[in-house]
């Protein structure tokens, strides 16, 4: 685990038109290891559009959930999925996604 990565969690404030606006708060900054685990195109619209696939590994830590995203060298990247691989609550894999909206 060599890599440094913000944990970050939505904050949704209302915007007074019934809406609400997404902004992001950090969590934690984590060691982890980052490895590619693939990439592709997504059509969104009506263009492509490139995404890399990532699997993060960091120390198991409660309350990790999709809805929360990991920046890492300045991208963001969007959890897909959260996984206790072996079951003993040692580490997390994190399934992410990078590239697109956040």
């Amino acid at each position: 685990m060599r890599q440094r990565v913000t944990l970050e969690a939505p904050v949704r404030t209302p915007d007074g038109a019934g809406g609400a606006d997404t902004a992001w708060s950090p969590v934690a900054t984590l060691w982890a290891d980052v490895a590619a685990a693939g990439g592709g195109e997504v059509t969104a619209g009506e263009r492509l559009e490139a995404r890399t696939r990532l699997r993060v590994t960091i120390r198991f830590r409660a309350g990790v959930t999709p809805a929360m995203r990991l920046v890492w060298r300045g991208a963001a990247l969007n959890i897909r999925a959260v996984a206790d691989r072996d079951g003993r609550r040692r580490f997390l894999s994190l399934d992410c996604e990078a590239g697109g909206a956040s």
